[in-house]
Parts: C-alpha cells; structure tokens; sequence
C-alpha cells in the first residue's frame, strides 16, 4: 500500500486574535483525531490591525477606536474568556496593558519555521499567545521577543540580531497581502491543499472531517 501524500494545512491568523488562541487549541485537538492523516501545517500571517504603529499603542486607546469605548469590549470579552477557558486556556484581559503591531512576532513564527534544529513555528505562536492573553506581556518590547525566541530553543542572542534589522519584513507582509488578496478578512482561516478555507475556531469535529474529506481527495487525485 502506497504513503498517503501529505495534506498542506495553512494557518492564517494573528497571535493578538483571541479566537486564533482558541482556534489554536481547537486544531490541536482535531489533528489528535487524525494520527494517520499526514499533515504539513503552516501558520501564514494576518495583521488582525495593520493600522497600529511599529511601537505599538495603550490597549485603552486601541479599545476605544475599534470598539468605541473600554467598557464595549469588556461586555464583548466576557464570551471569549468563557470561551478560552472551556478550552483550558487563560485570557486575562485586565492584563492586557498595549497592543502592538506584530510584524515582528511574525517575524519570530516565519524564523521559527526554519530552525536548524526543525519547524518550532507553532511553539513560538504558543508561546507568544500565551504571553499576550495570560500574561498581557509586551509584544513590542525586543527583550520579550528575544525571550520568548529562547524559550522556543531558537538561538537568542541571533533572534535579537535579526529582529534589529527588516530582514524578512517585506516577506512576511507579502503572504498577509496575499491571504487579504485572496479574500480572508476573518481569524483564523483554514485553508486546506490551497483551495478549501474553512473560517472561524471551529469545532475539532468539523476541522477533522474536513481533514479526512480532503486528504481523500488529494491522495484520489494523486492515484490518477
């Protein structure tokens, strides 16, 4: 019996979508469902507010220009936190200080991906998720970035290197150009062998049957 050809899973997100964080999990739970399915995972980039500056800006005055007012999103926010914690994740958004552009920590993911040592690219989206929702740490900040580089197994001290420069920057931009371009306008997007997305933190169910489904179709395809 011949080797199932692997089935390419593209991830568009953006590690300040809260319902990215949860989708993460979600997929993770659905890819258990389907050990003998190979997969190839790829987390894409998506600027969830590619009008916030480099240096990043108060979480307060973000609150306010997209939801209106703090107390807008406080009411929004209940249903994700519930949402989160089903989940077993932490969202704490009173420890949410800033929002930051997060070029950079795509930069980290896209870096991460291509290790000497093997893909980490979906530790570092773990890690800077969880540094943002549980932690509220400061996505701007290089130190924080470096460190959580590190915690990942990537060489620190390079990572900072790197991260003072625009290396890969205009790489980076152009795949969140391109998922825009091709019509992806909500977090997280699915997009499964390159032509089936599926949007929204779905239910590990869902995501496994569509993995099954077309996985079957590839490999159809392949046997022709």
């Amino acid at each position: 019996m011949s080797e199932l050809k692997p089935l390419t899973l593209d991830i568009v997100s953006d590690v300040v979508c809260p319902w990215c964080y949860i989708g993460k999990h979600r997929l993770e739970s659905a890819l258990a469902l389907v050990p003998d399915v190979p997969i190839e995972v790829r987390w894409r980039p998506f600027f969830l507010n590619p009008w916030v500056p480099r240096e990043g800006i108060s979480r307060e005055q973000y609150l306010v220009s997209k939801f209106g007012s703090v107390e807008a999103y406080d009411r929004i926010a209940k249903n994700v936190v519930a949402a989160a914690s089903e989940e077993g994740l932490q969202y704490n958004p009173a420890e949410v200080k800033g929002q930051p552009n997060t070029i950079d920590c795509h930069r980290l993911i896209y870096w991460a991906a291509r290790d000497s040592s093997g893909d980490k690219s979906a530790a570092m989206k773990q890690r800077l998720m969880e540094l943002y929702f549980r932690d509220g740490g400061d996505l701007t900040d290089v130190n924080v970035l470096v460190q959580a580089a590190a915690d990942c197994g990537l060489y620190a001290e390079r990572i900072r290197a790197r991260l003072a420069t625009d290396e890969d920057v205009d790489v980076v931009s152009a795949q969140a150009e391109e998922a825009a371009e091709k019509g992806i306008a909500g977090v997280p997007t699915y997009v499964f062998a390159g032509k089936y997305a599926v949007s929204g933190a779905q239910d590990p169910q869902l995501l496994a049957r569509a993995i099954r489904q077309v996985s079957a179709e590839v490999n159809a395809q392949a046997a022709e």
